[in-house]
């Protein structure tokens, strides 16, 4: 065993003088002397080999493995540090290049705006106009404008003619009356058949959220229903595609570039800042809603929504406002107008996300499960209608068909059989929109128990698919006759569809 450690000493020794002749010889001849001392290794070895004996076998076979491990981990340390060296000088050299070719292309605009104005100056003065008085025609005019579609339409808008009026032979239509007219629209004009319970739903949704979710499977009308109520009202809906890769808001409502100083702005901002200039009613439909997570790109507007002082409904679109901003920019903040629904059409399958509880708390949804069944109708012009209007109508709703208190105490045991049997309780939220949607349903020609039994579907049944359906067989069945025992006898039949199909799968 000593025999082991003094070959340790004398190995070190001589390592450690060789390694100072390194150092010593690196601008000379490094190593010159070092090769031939590599036999001196092996003589030291045979010196003491004799003598190693159990121990001094074992720790010699374990000195050996951790000199390779340091001598492993030295190299894997330097490559390591080479190759992070050769990355950042790529990544940085990347950089540059990029900024290079943004700056190229800026240059490029810049040229061929100037190009461009110089041809429609030639234009202009072909026509005997003296140049600078033509007036711009789209954003692509407003280059100096860091919101060119913005200024575009504060632009359209100096001489457009916002002020609508409800037609003489439609001055008294009531909710009932527009549903009806909408329906025979869309099926003589746009052959698109819906039944009378869904546009009421519709309608009523509209009454009280500012944010729908028409879900469905394919071909089944949930863009072509809003997309045609604005023809029906004479303001073309607006389509906004949503994308995968939607994260926050500034997919939604764009973003500053600083690279050219303007804000990347989008066809979705376009759409409610000029809604703000107008007096009729406008829809912007988020087609595949949930192909991104909606609670993350859109959860500035759902919170502003839940705000009762509709004057504090304001996103920031700027947080550093200039002279020269649009016009109804006010400190780098727009205010949504209350003539505007946002209409998101969902596919539920495995390319989508799941819609949370938050979404659909703040949300009416509506379901579209068949294509419509074709009927004669008589051929139906569309009509202008002003936002103040419909919300007239809806306030009138309110006012002549409030909630009875027989239905709010039938809709409280309800709620207490939900919270014993279920664990899930409706809410203040909830209560507050059936107050909304009842009544509107109702004007719009349905009954408060199909309004009741769409809300108790939609809101509340909805949660259900969070708990273990597996274990509530029989809680279901006695939700079935608790529905029947409370509001009549096969009463709620939408509820009751649902609550039998979580049966099947319990």
């Amino acid at each position: 065993m000593q025999d082991f450690f003094s070959y340790i000493r004398e190995l070190f020794e001589a390592f450690l003088k060789d390694f100072g002749l390194f150092f010593k010889e690196t601008f000379g001849i490094p190593w010159s002397s070092v090769p031939g001392n590599f036999r001196n290794y092996s003589d030291i070895l045979n010196a003491y080999i004799d003598g190693f004996g159990f121990w001094g076998w074992l720790f010699f076979v374990l000195f050996n493995l951790l000199w390779l491990a340091l001598l492993g981990g030295l190299i894997y340390l330097a490559i390591f540090v080479i190759k992070r060296f050769v990355a950042y000088n790529k990544g940085r050299m990347d950089r540059q290049k990029l900024v290079k070719q943004v700056q190229e292309l800026n240059d490029q605009l810049y040229t061929a705006v100037m190009e461009k104005n110089e041809i429609l100056n030639l234009k202009v003065g072909s026509l005997g106009i003296p140049p600078g008085q033509a007036k711009p025609e789209s954003e692509a005019n407003f280059t100096n404008s860091r919101f060119p579609k913005l200024s575009a339409v504060d632009f359209k808008y100096t001489t457009y003619n916002t002020h609508v009026e409800v037609l003489e032979a439609d001055a008294n239509i009531s909710l009932d009356q527009l549903v009806n007219k909408f329906r025979n629209f869309a099926a003589s004009q746009m052959k698109l058949y819906y039944d009378q319970k869904t546009l009421r739903t519709f309608f009523a949704g509209m009454g009280t959220s500012k944010l729908l979710i028409l879900e469905g499977i394919s071909g089944t009308g949930k863009t072509s229903l809003p997309y045609a109520l604005g023809k029906f009202f004479q303001n073309d809906t607006k389509i906004c595609s949503v994308q995968p890769s939607w994260r926050d808001r500034s997919e939604l409502v764009g973003y500053y570039n600083e690279f050219s100083k303007k804000f990347n702005e989008t066809d979705f901002l376009k759409a409610v800042y000029e809604a703000t200039y107008r007096e009729d009613n406008n829809l912007i439909i988020l087609d595949e809603m949930n192909l991104a997570r909606i609670e993350y790109y859109f959860a500035e507007f759902l919170s502003i929504m839940e705000m009762p002082n509709v004057a504090e409904w304001k996103i920031e679109i700027s947080n550093k406002p200039e002279a020269g901003d649009p016009k109804h920019l006010n400190e780098g903040k727009l205010l949504i107008p209350q003539n505007i629904w946002f209409i998101g059409t969902a596919n539920n399958d495995d390319s989508t996300f799941t819609i949370t509880d938050k979404v659909y708390d703040r949300a009416m949804s509506l379901e579209f499960s068949g294509k419509g069944v074709a009927f004669d109708c008589p051929f139906t012009e569309s009509m202008p209608l002003p936002f103040q209007y419909l919300d007239k109508l809806f306030q009138e709703a309110r006012t002549n068909y409030p909630m009875s208190e027989e239905m709010l105490n039938k809709f409280a045991k309800l709620d207490a059989f939900i919270v014993s049997k279920f664990n899930i309780a409706f809410g203040n939220r909830i209560i507050k929109q059936m107050k909304l949607f009842v009544p509107t349903f109702v004007a719009c020609g349905g009954t408060d128990i199909e309004a009741m039994d769409y809300i108790f579907s939609s809101k509340i049944l909805k949660k259900f698919v969070t708990l273990n359906l597996a274990f509530l067989h029989d809680e279901l069945n006695q939700l079935i006759n608790e529905l029947d025992k409370i509001f009549g006898k096969g009463a709620f039949k939408q509820s009751r569809a649902v609550i039998e199909k979580y049966i099947k799968m319990s």
